[in-house]
């Protein structure tokens, strides 16, 4: 039984759009795995609440707690309350625990069950703020709360402690982030917590691995110049994993440079991403080899992937570099830099970098990269910090020519 929605397309108008995929396959009750997936399920809202959404929180709790069943009976563990698929999406705090009272109840009914919920710092007034110990006192408030109710805890992140906090810089206390986190957020929003150049220094960078540029299959190119060509006349959509992404600076960049008018289409994640460009609702997008390789037999086809290095996973694809685009975007790499703060002693940061590069020497190591098509690996610490000064910038002007603000 298929299932349709009607949805605008890229022209605007109205029209039919046919889910696709297979049913998931329920496995036997009872039965064991090897490991547990956790899903941080969203909530569904109550359309005909009468309410301000900005204000208040509507839950329509039966089919929010009937999509939690659903997910228990194909064999998957509820990440419940979390700050990303919950309460980043706007419920508060008194709603995220009744939520976790309504699903510990569930859980109840449904042998094996995995839950576990949310403990943040959320309740918090930042203003009011003022060291760690108000920090403790509130994940230890919610974290009362949900034991109370027999609820798991899983420990989240707080705004509030990355306020109050400081740490010594003797190379104890590091940080990891993807890098349009590091290299362009400070274009993006207007206001940030820290200063990226006067707070921060790097250590080495984790490679990514190149991404994927792929297409709907029935698109008549098999490169990024034929691609264009044919989007010159047709209307054409990028897809994009966020506003200011990688993907959003390729699209942009493209319309620049040969006038196309690609329209990006912000995702909140790859997956959604991939399986609109396999049904056609999108035309293109650039993503992980991982994410691809999910729908790489279901409508989509590579044309090309980014940066100095093919894919070890689709060797005969070439990088779009040796197509011949000469723009230095396409041959950026992004990467999960590793830094610490500023004024920790040079010794500590070689020494740091020196063991990031012996550890990406090891087998283990090795084979995290074969398994995410990483081909080249992180540096020393003298060449980390010249890729940083040459490529830093760059990543920064692409970001100020898209002229978007998130904040």
């Amino acid at each position: 039984m298929s299932h349709t929605l009607q949805l605008p397309n890229v022209q605007g108008q109205i029209e039919q759009y046919t889910l696709v995929g297979t049913t998931p396959v329920k496995p036997k009750v009872g039965v064991k795995f090897n490991r547990i997936a956790y899903s941080a399920a969203h909530v569904v809202a109550n359309p005909l609440a009468a309410h301000d959404p900005w204000l208040d929180c509507a839950v329509d709790w039966d089919a929010t707690i009937a999509y939690r069943q659903h997910l228990w009976s194909l064999g998957m563990g509820v990440a419940e309350a979390m700050d990303t698929a919950q309460r980043g999406m706007g419920l508060d705090w008194p709603t995220s625990l009744e939520l976790i009272g309504r699903s510990i109840e569930a859980s109840k009914d449904m042998p094996g069950a995995f839950l576990a919920s949310g403990c943040g710092t959320d309740h918090l007034n930042l203003d009011s703020v003022k060291t760690i110990d108000d920090v403790i006192a509130a994940y230890e408030f919610q974290m009362a709360a949900i034991e109370k109710l027999g609820g798991k805890l899983i420990i989240m992140a707080s705004r509030a402690l990355a306020r109050v906090a400081k740490s010594p810089a003797d190379g104890h206390t590091l940080i990891m982030s993807t890098s349009g986190t590091v290299w362009q957020n400070r274009v993006l929003y207007s206001k940030l917590p820290y200063n990226l150049d006067k707070d921060l220094t790097p250590i080495t960078v984790f490679p990514s691995g190149p991404l994927v540029v792929g297409i709907n299959d029935k698109i008549p190119a098999n490169n990024m110049a034929e691609f264009v060509e044919w989007a010159k006349k047709n209307p054409t959509s990028m897809g994009t994993y966020a506003p200011g992404s990688y993907p959003h600076m390729v699209a942009d960049q493209t319309n620049r440079s040969f006038g196309t008018q690609i329209q990006s289409v912000h995702y909140r994640g790859e997956a959604p991403m991939w399986l609109d460009v396999a049904s056609g609702q999108v035309q293109i997008a650039i993503g992980s080899y991982i994410a691809f390789n999910a729908v790489a037999a279901r409508g989509v086809r590579p044309i090309g992937v980014t940066g100095k290095y093919r894919s070890p996973k689709l060797p005969n694809v070439p990088t779009l570099m040796e197509q011949g685009d000469t723009a230095k975007l396409v041959t950026l790499e992004g990467g999960l830099p590793m830094m610490a703060p500023t004024g920790t002693p040079e010794v500590v940061l070689k020494r740091l970098a020196d063991e990031a590069v012996a550890w990406s020497n090891t087998d283990k190591a090795a084979k995290l990269r074969e398994t995410f098509a990483i081909p080249n690996k992180p540096k020393n610490l003298a060449e980390t910090r010249k890729d940083w000064e040459a490529e830093v910038p760059v990543w920064i002007k692409l970001a100020v020519d898209l002229g978007v603000k998130l904040d």
